[in-house]
This record gives structure tokens, C-alpha cells and sequence, in this order.
């Protein structure tokens, strides 16, 4: 808990930290409901992306191929992710958590508007940038913000992240439903404006709430940068732009390649910044072996992510093309099937909230919780086996309902956990930056399922599913062969 007053309260009775929901910190309401509208947005375009990308011109698409369409939504999902990193960086140097997260806000509110009413590749591209350029700063400063307000070894932690997790997933409930059905109504771009709707309302609510839940939380510019390093920030980035532009002229950077130069990015970025953490003065023995128990969890959650991300890229095509979409004689968009997944995080995430709260000091370490969930999301994609290299309408909807019920029981197992991890784990001058490096590895591993798209064949479907499965497997047996390692050197931090 903060000790001091925040800024813009009265007395210490005013302190918006001491506030209770459910007997958690008040602002744990107001940051899951803004990463509610987010997610809103984020899923809500999501369901429909690639189906715009590769659908005809005729059927208001672009006419992409599918393998061009699962790389573009890969390096897509990759750089919201990445681009976490960069406004981590900003929120611990220039701005502060709090105030960086309003500013992501708006400009994913941006990006929407473009993709709504600015037809064609470039409202495309624009959109794309500006969301990817917001998204991830907001999830990371959210999750910077959630953990600021609990101590440390507060065993209600993991609680508190699974009912923000509640939050983002009624987002991402809604915001396929709504977007898929204006796509079939309206066209794509109406889709597309509900996302921005739904932004600009999560922004709206943040901003009118803020005062009275996060009061001064997150405010702290926890290592400010120096005139010099700012001047030098802008060089780097406005030569960064410049060499992505040349290499695009070159024909280096095409539609293509990009997941998998977004994947390739993303691990040397993610290298990059446990070099510097770990070699930084400022870190004890203890925050240093922290950060090197971390390693081994940023590799399993990036599998894992590799493969749960598949949702937006192979299922969707899977969903598309095998999946029998008739439901009570009604045929629905195939979008919706991505509301299925939420529907379960919503009525499990609270379960295993109370789970984890009612397990107190016995529940399992969180190398348990991850090797747990790499061998479900290894289970789940092993039962795409009985239906494999079926025709259109082969599957039926129900099967996909259970594999994506599999799906999320890894999901609740390792990505609610590991957010919260790396608010634990992470050194205190390198707070944001720590939170940071989780969306790091999903980065990774969604620009993966993206590459990883690129070797789906529809018509020889088993060799797919069968190797992505036991690679799981394997991650998950080799997690729990090194649970005392990594737990020994996290001195404490379950």
C-alpha cells in the first residue's frame, strides 16, 4: 500500500488506496473497468481482422492471401505487445504509470477512428500502428498500477489480478459479439467504429473515476531521464522510423515476412533488457536472482502464448473453413466463436480467485501453476487430432467449444499468475519496465502464432496439431523438473 498521501486528496481519510472492493484496493475497479472497454476494442477488431484481410474485395475485404493475412495479424498482435516495452520505458522515465496509461488510451481511440473511417491499406496501416502503439502501454501501466497497490507479499495479489482478468474478459466477450455482428450487418469499417466506441467510453470512465480510486498511485517518475537522454531518446526513435521505412522500400520488410521479423525483434528485445537489468548497479543480490528465476517463466509463458494466440490466426481460419457454424438452424459469423473463450474466464477466473484466496500460503509455486498450464494448452491441442483433415463443417462446434475450454484452463493458470509474478519479481528501479517484460513474451508469442500459421495446411492438419502438442508437453514436463531451482533463487516470492 502507498504510505503517503496522493496527490490531490485532502487528508490521509481521503486516500483512495484504502478504499475496499471485495476487500480489494478501490482502484482495482476502476483499472479493470478501463482494460474492460480496451479489451472491447482490442477483441472486437481482433474477431474480424483477418477475415477483412483475406476476404474478397467483393465481400468488402482487402483479398490478402490467408498466409499473408495470418502474418499481418501476427506481427499485428506481436508489436501491441512489444510497444509495452517501450511505454514501460516511458512511464518509469518521462511520464509515470498513470499518466502514460490516459495518453495510450487516446491514441488507441485514434487508431480506431482510422480504421472506421479511413477505407482501404492506409486507414489499414494507420490504425494498426496507432493501436499497437497504445495497447500495450496501457496493459502494462494498468497492471503496474494493480500492483502498486498491494505490498508485496499481500497473498491477495493473485486474487486481485484474477478479477481484473474478470473485467478484461467481459470485454472481450462483448466486443467480438457486437463487432462480428456489424460486420454482418453494416460491413467491416461499422465494426470497426464500435471499437472505437468502446475505447473512447473506457477512456471517459478512467478519467472521471481517477481522482477518487488511484489518487496519486503510479504518479512517481521512478527513474527520471536526464535532457541529454531525452534528446537522445527522440534520435533513436526518429532513426528507428527512418531504417523501417528504408527497409520497406528495399522490399527487406514485406507482408510475409512480418511475423517473423516481429518474433525475431521481440526476442532480441527481450535478450536486450534482461542484459541490462541484470547487469544494472542498482539491483541487489536479491532483486538479481529474481530476474534470473524470471528467465525460464518468459520462455514458458512465450510457448504458450505461441500457441494460445492461435486463436486469431489458425483457429480463425479453422473456425472459417472445418467448423460447423449452424446453431439451432442459424448460421453464425465465424467471429463469434471468439467470444467462447471469455465466456469461460469469466465464470472460472472468480473460482480460481477464491481458489488461490482459500489455498492462502498452500496453494502450488508458480512454476507449478505454469507447467500446469503448458500441459493443458499441450492437452487441448491434441484434441484437434479426431477431427483432423476433415472438409467445411467437419467439426462440430461443440468439440471447438471443449478444446477452447481447454484453452483457458491453461490461460487462468499461467496468464493472471504472470502478471502478477512480474510485479513481484521486479527490481524497484525497474518496476514498469519488469511488468513490461510479460507482455515481452507475449509478444513473442503471438508474433510466433502468426509465423507458426504459415505451416498450417488445411488438408494435412495432423502433423500440426501433433508436434505443437507435445512441444507443450515438454515445456510443462521440464517446468516442474526446475520448480525448486526457480523457486530457490525467488527467495520467498511464491
Amino acid at each position: 500500500m502507498q504510505s503517503e498521501i496522493p496527490v490531490g486528496t485532502g487528508s490521509k481519510t481521503d486516500d483512495p488506496t484504502t478504499r475496499k472492493f471485495l476487500g480489494h484496493p478501490l482502484g482495482l475497479l476502476n483499472l479493470a473497468g478501463v482494460e474492460m472497454w480496451e479489451r472491447f476494442s482490442f477483441y472486437g477488431l481482433q474477431a474480424i481482422l483477418l477475415y477483412y484481410l483475406y476476404y474478397s474485395v467483393g465481400d468488402d475485404g482487402l483479398g490478402l492471401s490467408e498466409i499473408a493475412a495470418a502474418s499481418i495479424v501476427g506481427a499485428y498482435g506481436g508489436m501491441v505487445y512489444l510497444s509495452g516495452v517501450l511505454g514501460a520505458w516511458v512511464a518509469d522515465r518521462l511520464l509515470g504509470a498513470e499518466r502514460a496509461l490516459v495518453l495510450s488510451a487516446v491514441v488507441i481511440m485514434l487508431g480506431h477512428l482510422s480504421l472506421a473511417l479511413v477505407p482501404g491499406v492506409l486507414g489499414l496501416g494507420v490504425g494498426l500502428i496507432l493501436i499497437a502503439a497504445g495497447s500495450g502501454p496501457l496493459s502494462a501501466t494498468t497492471s503496474s498500477i494493480l500492483g502498486d497497490m498491494y505490498d508485496l507479499r499481500d497473498e491477495r495479489r493473485d486474487a486481485g489480478f484474477s478479477i481484473y482478468y474478470i473485467g478484461v474478459n467481459i470485454g472481450a466477450f462483448v466486443g467480438p459479439l457486437v463487432t462480428g455482428a456489424l460486420w454482418g450487418m453494416k460491413g467491416f469499417h461499422w465494426g470497426f467504429g464500435a471499437a472505437a466506441i468502446g475505447m473512447a467510453l473506457g477512456l471517459a470512465q478512467y478519467v472521471l473515476l481517477r481522482r477518487s480510486t488511484i489518487g496519486g498511485t503510479g504518479r512517481e517518475v521512478l527513474n527520471p531521464l536526464s535532457p541529454r537522454g531525452r534528446a537522445r531518446f527522440g534520435a533513436i526513435v526518429a532513426a528507428v522510423v527512418s531504417l523501417v521505412v528504408v527497409l520497406t522500400l528495399l522490399g527487406v520488410i514485406t507482408v510475409g515476412r512480418l511475423s517473423g521479423i516481429v518474433t525475431v525483434l521481440t526476442l532480441a528485445v527481450a535478450v536486450a533488457l534482461f542484459a541490462v537489468m541484470l547487469t544494472s548497479p542498482s539491483l541487489s543480490r536479491v532483486e538479481h536472482g529474481r530476474v534470473v528465476a524470471f528467465i525460464p517463466m518468459f520462455i514458458a509463458s512465450s510457448v504458450f502464448w505461441s500457441m494460445y494466440q492461435q486463436l486469431f490466426t489458425v483457429l480463425a481460419l479453422y473456425a472459417d473453413k472445418r467448423l460447423d457454424l449452424s446453431v439451432f438452424g442459424l448460421e453464425i459469423p465465424p467471429s463469434w466463436v471468439q467470444s467462447i473463450p471469455p465466456i469461460f474466464v469469466i465464470v472460472f477466473a472468480s473460482v480460481f480467485a477464491a481458489m488461490w484466496t482459500k489455498l492462502g500460503s498452500r496453494q502450488p509455486a508458480t512454476p507449478v501453476k505454469f507447467a500446469l498450464g503448458a500441459l493443458v494448452i499441450g492437452a487441448a491441442f491434441l484434441l484437434f487430432l479426431p477431427y483432423a483433415n476433415g472438409g467445411p463443417g467437419s467439426t462440430p462446434l461443440l468439440w471447438l467449444v471443449l478444446i477452447m475450454f481447454f484453452f483457458v484452463m491453461a490461460e487462468l493458470l499461467i496468464s493472471p499468475v504472470g502478471q502478477s509474478l512480474s510485479t513481484k519479481v521486479a527490481p524497484e528501479a525497474f518496476r514498469t519496465q519488469m511488468v513490461a517484460m510479460w507482455f515481452v513474451s507475449i509478444a513473442v508469442g503471438t508474433s510466433a502464432a502468426g509465423w507458426l500459421a504459415g505451416f498450417y495446411d488445411v488438408s494435412n492438419e495432423v502433423p500440426y496439431f501433433l508436434s505443437l502438442g507435445g512441444a507443450a508437453v515438454a515445456v510443462g514436463v521440464i517446468l516442474l523438473l526446475l520448480r525448486r531451482w526457480i523457486g530457490s533463487r525467488m527467495d520467498g516470492v511464491r
